[in-house]
């Protein structure tokens, strides 16, 4: 199989890394349902910077940016086929540096939260690896 294939399986894969990560944002994210440490994180109030937000606001806020990094990856994935297509070469340093990237968030995935992410995270690296190996 070629780079341009695995580049594109690696945008796709990303985009619904993205997708699922934002929706699981937008619901009532907590399995056990209302906690006493949820229900702190909505009421404690601080101000930072002249704004009044609580810890699930930064909780949030850093969820729904991580979103916009996982759907850029996969924009710039999809926009690296076109290199890929006529020279695979320029394209190794990007995807070899995503994918170690990628590989990190596997661990850290597995560490620090639940086998979802780690398994989402675990098939792109997988994809990215074999773009990387594939683009000669």
């Amino acid at each position: 199989m070629n780079a341009v294939l695995w580049l594109r399986i690696s945008s796709i894969v990303s985009l619904l890394f993205a997708a699922g990560h934002t929706l699981g944002g937008r619901k009532a994210w907590s399995p056990m349902g209302e906690t006493a440490v949820l229900a702190s994180m909505r009421t404690y109030q601080f101000t930072v910077g002249g704004v009044s937000r609580t810890y699930l606001d930064f909780y949030k806020g850093f969820g729904y940016c991580l979103s916009v990094t996982m759907l850029l990856q996969a924009i710039v994935l999809w926009q690296l086929i076109p290199i890929a297509r006529t020279n695979p070469v320029l394209v190794r340093p990007i995807v070899g540096a995503i994918a170690v990237a990628s590989i990190a968030n596997v661990i850290v995935s597995w560490v620090f939260l639940f086998p979802v992410p780690a398994a989402f995270a675990a098939v792109l690296s997988i994809c990215l690896t074999v773009a990387f190996l594939a683009a000669t």
